[in-house]
């Protein structure tokens, strides 16, 4: 490990590596068990507005807008805690899942396994 990546890995200087359009990618997990529960992105404004109302906040790629979790769905994600990784480039926030976090309203939106058959062609299964 370089001694700029060391530095990186034990700042408590915030330094995300955004990515070209300015984003990170945040997977939401749920405090009380730990299940990952959906992926989303976070630009600068989406952070500062789920730490400022502990609401989760994303930026939609799709919509290219601010959206809050729950804003239409009813199924909210209250944070509790931000977690960001050794090099900067990923957020955890920890959350209290009211409703289902998947769009499908489905409790997570992890609910289907990659597996491979016999022939060795990759397809889903549903957990």
């Amino acid at each position: 490990m370089s001694a700029a990546e060391d530095a990186q890995d034990e700042t408590t200087a915030f330094r995300p590596r955004w990515d070209e359009r300015g984003l990170v990618p945040v997977i939401a997990q749920d405090e009380a068990d730990g299940a990952v529960l959906m992926l989303a992105y976070a630009n600068e404004a989406a952070l500062r507005a789920t730490l400022a109302t502990g609401q989760a906040h994303y930026w939609s790629r799709s919509r290219g807008a601010l959206w809050r979790k729950g804003a239409t769905s009813g199924a909210t994600q209250a944070v509790t805690r931000v977690l960001c990784d050794c090099d900067q480039d990923a957020l955890v926030y920890e959350v209290r899942q009211d409703g289902g976090a998947c769009h499908t309203g489905r409790a997570t939106c992890f609910y289907r396994q990659v597996e491979s058959n016999a022939d060795d062609r990759l397809h889903l299964t549903f957990t």
